[in-house]
């Protein structure tokens, strides 16, 4: 990564990475020079499979012309990694009024440590698509 221009970290479980996670990274790497998507821990979220093989998932369908993402895996608070990493700012998808006041409290506590969040909107055709649904439709 390069020590120019804006880092922003695209933070999230992915489990799985849906269509719509990649219309905002597709975004985000429109309005940042560089974006890390983050795939991270969620203590609330039980994901079949651990960080590493859902960053590695995510690599995978990323267009490998998207030179500016890079996947990383990652155990802690957003906030430390963009401290550590020299993040400036964190990019979250919202679907809904449910989506935004849950991301708001996030964003509320994220700035409070020094990282401010953008919300970018999702896409009317995608809003309805979320990673469970995406789960629970696969065939077992």
């Amino acid at each position: 990564m390069s020590d120019s221009g804006i880092r922003a970290v695209y933070p999230g479980s992915f489990d799985p990475f849906t269509e719509g996670h990649l219309d905002v990274l597709d975004r985000a790497r429109r309005l940042f020079d560089e974006v890390v998507v983050l795939v991270a821990v969620n203590s609330g979220k039980h994901p079949d499979t651990d960080e590493e093989e859902r960053a590695a998932a995510v690599r995978a369908i990323v267009p490998a012309e998207w030179t500016s993402v890079t996947v990383a895996a990652w155990r802690g608070l957003t906030a430390t990694y963009c401290r550590r990493h020299g993040v400036e700012v964190i990019v979250r998808g919202v679907r809904n009024t449910t989506d935004l006041q849950a991301e708001h409290r996030l964003a509320a506590m994220n700035q409070s440590l020094g990282v401010p969040t953008v919300f970018l909107p999702a896409q009317p055709a995608l809003a309805a698509v979320s990673s469970t649904a995406v789960r629970e439709a696969r065939p077992g």
